[in-house]
């Protein structure tokens, strides 16, 4: 069984932002083409790894960046500044640069923005980068007319080294899959907050930078974790996806074993969304071999970031490409979110 490739159709619509298989299809058929070489031993934009890395001497340049478009830009744990520095933070972190050099930022701002929440944002960025033990360098601004942009976009790159990069398709047959916390919370957050849904505790986004929790995992996994993504966009799911189809195995995963918040799960329940497809910008996933898992298990567990840690799932032979939910009644396939169900979410 293989997977159907997608064509990317005539007009660009929400679908192509959702982080899954037509994302995935239009960097390949479009903005990948000819583009992103980077030497031997290096990793390109063909790659679609959480960022890039350039060999130099006996290190490797990782780059990574990314586009922040959440609605609303103020929300239970967080804003789109945490969001910006985090994402980028820990886009760097999946490729095991857990030292941040330093970011940029680019900010375009709607025409009648409001310079008060301007200024919590920005000092919510400066917070963030002194947690990620981190800075912006340099930028840029733009502001564009009113009713052409939805208040404030933010666009952050970041830069660091690290001796040994750990893609996202180094995953084998009989390879555990560890989660670093509870799914879903940022996407069903956000969801929560826009529909205004009156719930008994408060649902907060897990939005946070995970580069030393990935540090110290990589300090007691060393060269047995062979595998780290980012479950953002399209969320768990989707990061299972590529890792699979990437790596040509099948991953099989324990749903009893996934952390999920009760909140999560009523908010998912009341709006017909599958937290395993939501977003989160605070946790990781990695791929572990077996000899490793449980040490590495226990040095996340006793970070703070890390104390709903689980492990999850296993790769295995059959099905390359997919990813097999084990419901403890039966099995079926887990399936990405092929529509936008999150628009404007991170």
């Amino acid at each position: 069984m293989t997977r159907n490739v997608r064509l990317v159709e005539d007009r660009i619509t929400l679908k192509y932002g959702t982080g899954g298989g037509a994302m995935r299809a239009l960097i390949e058929q479009i903005f990948a083409q000819g583009l992103g070489e980077v030497g031997e031993g290096g990793i390109g934009l063909s790659a679609m790894d959480d960022g890039a890395a350039i060999r130099i001497g006996d290190h490797y340049l990782v780059i990574a960046t990314d586009s922040h478009v959440v609605q609303p830009i103020e929300f239970p744990g967080g804003d789109i500044g945490r969001l910006a520095v985090s994402g980028t933070v820990n886009d760097l972190a999946m490729m095991g640069a857990t030292e941040p050099l330093a970011l940029t930022c680019a900010a375009i701002i709607e025409d009648g923005f409001s310079r008060d929440v301007l200024k919590r944002i920005w000092a919510s960025i400066r917070h963030t980068c002194e947690e990620a033990g981190t800075t912006i360098v340099t930028g840029d601004t733009k502001v564009m007319g009113h009713g052409e942009l939805d208040g404030l976009v933010i666009n952050t790159t970041g830069v660091g080294f690290t001796r040994r990069v750990v893609s996202d398709a180094g995953l084998s047959v009989g390879d555990k899959i560890l989660v670093t916390g509870t799914m879903g919370d940022h996407g069903l957050a956000i969801m929560a907050t826009r529909n205004e849904l009156a719930l008994e505790t408060t649902l907060e986004s897990d939005v946070a930078p995970v580069h030393t929790l990935v540090r110290r995992a990589l300090e007691v996994g060393g060269a047995g974790i062979v595998a780290l993504k980012d479950p953002t966009r399209g969320g768990l799911s989707s990061a299972l996806h590529e890792m699979a189809d990437k790596s040509r195995v099948g991953i099989i995963v324990d749903e009893p074993s996934v952390p999920l918040r009760d909140e999560v799960r009523a908010v998912g329940e009341l709006l017909g969304i599958d937290p395993l497809v939501s977003a989160n910008e605070g946790k990781a996933v990695f791929g572990l071999k077996p000899e490793c898992a449980e040490a590495v298990l226990d040095a996340i567990r006793a970070h703070p970031l890390g104390r709903n840690a689980a492990i999850i799932g296993e790769c295995i032979e059959d099905r390359p490409g997919f990813v097999v939910l084990d419901t403890g009644f039966g099995s079926r396939l887990l399936a990405e979110a092929e529509g936008e169900l999150l628009p404007r979410i991170c």
